[in-house]
């Protein structure tokens, strides 16, 4: 009898390991948010597809935004876990805001353009010229450092391009150009494609200023990797497999991201916004040029990471350096 009850007792904890971990993993509540872009291309196409419940992967929330500095600021909220984003603001919000999160792959490389008026700006130095006009994001965006990069590497006279620049968000740029109120614009893709669409012709690519630059990550709150690390596991190989789909169907992909970005436009954007995305067309064949000009892929590399953490510091939108190691953790890539 003493024997069958200790047998008993080792089959009940051998289920409650097996199956209570399943259990648990599956309720595990993930918040995920996402760039306005097709920067997150494999975070749409995995979501589209339902890569991420075959995985297991429980997503509560599943929210877009305009640009990567507003969605830096929903990583501070509890309910997000998880986010696609640009590696600057990530980097920005480590840095500045103090949220403990870690980079665990990549996106994508570049990703970036500057679209000018043909008729009026030929040549770089014509940004600083008093009578153009030049859209950017706020400073501290991804597309602001970049253009602070494009400014040393051409040696511009900072002061008379930073007086040219009118700060919007890439959807309003969008709509200026339409205006003719810009003669010129760094943005990020797909906006740089869309506003080629309008009659800009890019001068320079994020490929020219920076080579090998980073562009978005996948970043988890440390939580996350300290108390379910088979949950970030999982997270990488969707995006390895949404990435490989990418590069291998890039027009299809284009079709999905396409879709995924209609559905996140009509919940994304206030009634002050609507007339600037109902008379912005996202197509297909916009989309596959855009996604084109990016190179898909999850490694990164530790350098790059760490010149763009020096290059914040020097301008200031970070206090200070710190090492690459500090918000990278790629063991998932790895194994």
């Amino acid at each position: 009898m003493k024997k069958l009850f200790i047998v008993f007792i080792l089959l009940g904890i051998l289920f409650f390991t097996f199956f209570g971990e399943c259990f648990s993993e599956e309720e595990i509540p993930i918040g995920m948010a996402v760039e306005f872009m097709d920067h997150a291309a494999s975070a749409y196409i995995s979501h589209e597809k339902g890569w991420f419940e075959e995985e297991g992967l429980k997503l509560t929330s599943y929210e877009s935004y305009v640009t990567g500095m507003a969605l830096a600021s929903a990583l501070a909220r509890g309910d997000i876990q998880v986010a696609y984003m640009c590696l600057v603001p990530a980097i920005n919000v480590y840095a500045n805001a103090k949220v403990p999160i870690k980079i665990v792959a990549g996106t994508h490389k570049y990703g970036y353009g500057l679209v000018v008026d043909a008729d009026k700006v030929r040549t770089l130095q014509d940004l600083e010229r008093k009578d153009i006009r030049i859209g950017c994001v706020r400073e501290g965006g991804t597309v602001d450092v970049l253009f602070h990069k494009a400014i040393d590497k051409y040696d511009l006279d900072e002061e008379k391009v930073l007086n040219n620049i009118q700060r919007m968000n890439p959807p309003k740029q969008i709509l200026a150009i339409q205006m003719g109120k810009l003669d010129a614009a760094f943005l990020p893709e797909q906006w740089a494609t869309i506003a080629e669409n309008f009659g800009f012709k890019m001068l320079l690519m994020s490929q020219d200023v920076w080579p090998a630059m980073q562009g978005s990550v996948i970043v988890v709150k440390k939580e996350l990797i300290r108390d379910h690390p088979e949950i970030v596991k999982k997270l990488v190989i969707v995006s390895d497999k949404a990435t490989d789909w990418i590069n291998q169907n890039m027009y299809a992909a284009a079709e999905v991201v396409v879709r995924q970005l209609q559905k996140a436009g009509g919940n994304l954007f206030p009634d002050q916004l609507s007339d600037i995305t109902n008379r912005i067309e996202i197509s297909p064949d916009v989309l596959f040029r855009s996604m084109k000009k990016l190179n898909y892929t999850a490694n990164i590399n530790p350098e790059i990471v760490q010149e763009t953490i020096d290059y914040m510091a020097q301008l200031g939108y970070i206090k200070k350096t710190f090492k690459a190691g500090d918000i990278l953790d790629l063991r998932f890539l790895e194994e």
